[in-house]
């Protein structure tokens, strides 16, 4: 473990010969070789993406962000059995600050600030929004914590059903010190005023970020077609 992040930490890996590598081990990989040194992780549902990243080599800094009162209580026991993992009181992210209602659905990782359109309620029933709660509404460059100058090189993952652009907005004020951005997007819009995997790609490029990675993400078997897709991308050395 330690060989493998000293390896890691100088842009490296050890992989057995013969192994395919998965694209989270691409991603880490990618990570490390553009020296990020945190990870804010915004939409963090039960801590599914900070797990992932611990397993596939990633041992610095994880930052995260969830609204939802009962599964930020099952992220809280995640992450607090590890000491650089650190969750934000809750909280929703997006371009002002305020107050937003949040449309929870029963799968809690379908939650979003944005109403639900008939595709998603018809290939998902599932999916049903069983309530609407207020809930706090921050910018990513206004709170506190973040305008220290401690992480200088982080990675924004944004996976919050639709508003993931908000978000990228909230953030202007701290982007000079984000290297790198995932970005949940949709190749079918599933909420009202959802923006679509070109525009995201557009709006990154014009931020002066070169797309690196795709990551496959909801697969609808009754479409027979891909409808989400995580976009990663990293700093082309343009000045935004």
């Amino acid at each position: 473990m330690v060989l493998r992040r000293l390896i890691r930490g100088l842009g490296y890996d050890l992989v057995k010969r013969g192994k395919t590598r998965d694209v989270h081990d691409q991603l880490v990989g990618a990570m490390h070789m553009n020296a990020i040194d945190a990870v804010l992780d915004v939409g963090a549902n039960e801590g599914q993406y900070g797990r992932r990243l611990r397993r596939h080599g990633w041992y610095g800094p994880i930052v995260s962000f969830e609204p939802q009162t009962d599964v930020h209580a099952r992220l809280m026991e995640v992450a607090g059995r590890d000491r650089d993992w650190i969750v934000a009181p809750p909280m929703a992210l997006g371009a002002e600050d305020g107050v937003a209602v949040l449309e929870c659905s029963a799968e809690s990782d379908m939650s979003s600030l944005l109403p639900q359109n008939p595709t998603l309620q018809k290939i998902s029933p599932s999916s049903a929004v069983t309530a609407s709660v207020e809930v706090p509404l921050h910018r990513l460059d206004g709170l506190p914590q973040l305008c220290s100058e401690r992480f200088s090189r982080m990675l924004l993952k944004v996976d919050v059903q639709g508003s993931e652009m908000d978000v990228l907005e909230g953030a202007a004020g701290i982007l000079d010190r984000i290297v790198g951005i995932q970005l949940e997007t949709a190749l079918v819009p599933l909420y009202v005023g959802e923006q679509g995997f070109r525009t995201v790609l557009d709006r990154l490029d014009d931020l002066g970020f070169d797309l690196h990675l795709l990551i496959p993400g909801y697969y609808e078997r009754k479409l027979g077609r891909q409808l989400q897709v995580d976009v990663v991308a990293f700093r082309d050395g343009r000045a935004t």
